[in-house]
């Protein structure tokens, strides 16, 4: 009666808080969701959580099952494991870099399970902002690029990790705090400040100001996230950064938040991958437990479309 997917989906709902979400980690269609859920309420003759609520309200028989989801599916995902270790061996070797200053808050609890569920695979991790890591991927150098900014590479695919909402970080006291939506003309006035990569992988201008042929009246660099902010916070300039990493600041009220444009700027994080490693099973691991950690710990992120 009760089956392992009907487990996966509703832990699935209550990860994404949305139907909508939920069914796309899934990669099922919404009314194949509900038809799921709806078959499953009628098997066991309750409902297991209430329709049209957000944050989705479970009944006191979705919380039960729930609580069965969270004690199974960690146990499952280690019997897999332990098969896929007897099938294709447990060696290998995983080398990654990350193009990403704020990857950290969820890559490392990633690389943390995958430590212990992996002991004998070779892992190294380098930031990628000292050298080129995706061509260095394509060599062989590298087995796994982070990355936003895929480039088509002979051997190279790329597999996304989930879409999030670039928004730009101002003072609560700027003018700008009040508006609904900032324009690329807005920031003709302002201080950018910015990771220290070059503009071209900046999607703050390559998608945003350059279009619109807007120069920021200045820009000025930062390493860490948390200075970026200290900056904003007092009246030293704007940023641009994911909306998890800004979502800790501005939802302590440090800084505002406000979307870049009346629809917002999106992008995906990918993974880059050469294709021969595709099949191995600790890298099939490894984007599984990514994808789940960044869902269970990141602000505002919803699922990729299919891989490039």
């Amino acid at each position: 009666m009760l089956e392992i997917r009907h487990l996966k989906t509703l832990h699935a709902l209550r990860e994404t808080d949305s139907l909508v979400e939920a069914a796309e980690r899934l990669h099922l269609t919404q009314s194949a969701l509900s038809h799921q859920f709806k078959e499953l309420e009628e098997r066991l003759g309750l409902q297991l959580f209430v329709r049209k609520t957000r944050p989705v309200r479970f009944t006191s028989a979705g919380l039960r099952l729930l609580q069965l989801a969270d004690s199974l599916l960690p146990q499952l995902r280690s019997a897999e494991r332990d098969l896929a270790r007897l099938a294709g061996g447990t060696a290998g070797r995983l080398h990654m870099a990350i193009e990403c200053h704020s990857c950290f808050q969820w890559l490392m609890p990633t690389i943390d399970q995958f430590r212990d569920a992996w002991p004998e695979v070779e892992l190294d991790l380098a930031s990628g902002f000292s050298f080129a890591p995706l061509p260095a991927l394509a060599r062989g150098d590298l087995d796994l690029v982070v990355t936003s900014d895929p480039i088509e590479l002979p051997g190279i695919t790329y597999v996304p990790l989930f879409t999030y909402e670039a928004l730009l970080a101002v003072a609560n006291q700027h003018p700008l705090a009040s508006r609904p939506y900032v324009r690329a003309e807005d920031l003709a006035r302002e201080t950018l400040i910015t990771y220290p990569v070059e503009r071209d992988r900046l999607d703050i201008f390559t998608r945003f100001l350059e279009p619109a042929d807007v120069e920021p009246a200045q820009v000025r660099t930062s390493e860490l996230t948390v200075m970026m902010m200290q900056l904003v916070a007092s009246g030293r300039g704007v940023c641009c950064v994911p909306n998890w990493a800004l979502h800790e600041y501005s939802a302590r009220g440090y800084v505002t938040a406000k979307r870049l444009g009346e629809k917002g700027l999106f992008a995906t994080l990918y993974a880059g991958i050469r294709a021969d490693m595709l099949d191995s099973p600790f890298m099939r691991d490894f984007l599984l437990t990514a994808k789940d950690t960044s869902f269970a710990t990141l602000e505002g992120v919803s699922a990729a479309p299919k891989s490039r």
